[in-house]
Parts: C-alpha cells; structure tokens; sequence
C-alpha cells in the first residue's frame, strides 16, 4: 500500500501484509505514530531503496523488516553489508531481541528478522506464534496438509507452507479471509506471546 511519507523516520519492510501487522501492533500497543511503514514490494526492491533512503536529508532512523526465507544466516550477510557500506560495525550475528545501532551523528539503524531473529522463515511463521494455544483448529489445518503433501497434491512449495497453514486457519475464523493485519485488531490473534512483544519493543525502542 503506497502511503505519503511525512516522517522524518522510516520503517522499511517487504510487503503489503508486513505493513498492516505493523500498523495493527503499533495501534494495540499505542506505539507513537512517528514513522512511516513502506511496503517496498519486495526484499530486492528494498535492498535498492536502503542506500537512497541513507541519502535522504531529514531520514534521520531507518528501521528493516525481512524475512529470513530459507537460511536467516544468508540474509543476515546480504544486509549486513549493505549496512557495513553505509559506515555501521555489524555484530556476527543479529540479536535476539533485533538489533539497533547509532552512528556517530545520531542516526539510527534497526534490523528485525522474521520470524525470530532466530529461526528460517517469514511473517507468517510469526503469525502462527501468535495463535492461541488453547485453539483446536490449527492442529487440524497442519494435519490436513500433512495430508495433501502426502498425496503430493499440494500446489505450494514447502518453503511456503506456513502462508498456506497460517492463511487456512485465517479462513475458518468467523470472518473467513481476514487478513493477518486484521486478525491481531479482530483479536483472532494474540499478542501477549513472546516474540511479539520481543518486536513491539524493538519498535519502541527503535522509534521511541
């Protein structure tokens, strides 16, 4: 979703749907509205747009959002040098909790890794941390596509299986469809899980 920009801060993530996770996290932890979230339509396209936001006037944070895809340490070196390009000392590994750095202007840099920081995957990985545990479908949905695969009749590929689990589930709550963004706001969603609240304080602390 094109947005206009009017912050001097600017979060950086892959896709439409990041961007309302994003938007639905910040409005039910009253996160300060003082960023812009860019759908960048894509980690290749954001990887070009990085070095022209640094060039920006009044950028003064920048902030990514990724997903790890199949091999997190992979995307941890893509950006890693595209930031070590921009003047940043990289730590070997991304921390746990996200990392954040400043240079010697003030200027800050915030990486987030979907789903964990951690693990392979992306935002639907970490959508699924947030189902709740008491739920009775998803156990059914992740069996009903053991199944599928089993028959070889599944038309995704394995690496996105957690978009079929996650958006399958999404399906079958009282508004079928709804969509990731709006399953937190609805509340089909919880938010008091671990790595959740591991993101909204890297938000604040990023943009805080």
């Amino acid at each position: 979703m094109r947005i206009k920009e009017i912050f001097n801060k600017k979060l950086l993530v892959e896709g439409n749907d990041d961007q309302h996770v994003i938007w639905a996290l910040s409005e039910k932890f009253t996160i300060t509205e003082n960023f812009d979230v860019i759908d960048c339509e894509g980690i290749g396209k954001l990887y070009e747009q990085l070095p022209v936001r640094f060039k920006q006037a009044q950028v003064d944070t920048i902030g990514l959002i990724i997903d790890a895809d199949s091999e997190i340490k992979d995307r941890w070196k893509s950006i890693s040098a595209l930031l070590s390009l921009q003047g940043f000392t990289i730590p070997k590994e991304i921390p746990i909790e996200g990392l954040i750095l400043n240079d010697n202007s003030g200027f800050k840099i915030g990486v987030w890794i979907m789903p964990n920081n951690n693990e392979n995957g992306m935002l639907e990985d970490f959508i699924s941390f947030l189902v709740p545990k008491e739920d009775k479908i998803l156990p059914i949905v992740n069996n009903t596509l053991i199944n599928i695969e089993n028959q070889g009749l599944n038309q995704y590929s394995l690496i996105h299986k957690s978009k079929a689990t996650i958006h399958s589930w999404l399906s079958l709550q009282s508004d079928p469809g709804t969509p990731m963004g709006l399953g937190i706001t609805k509340r089909y969603l919880t938010t008091d899980e671990g790595t959740c609240l591991k993101l909204v304080n890297w938000l604040k602390e990023l943009y805080g």
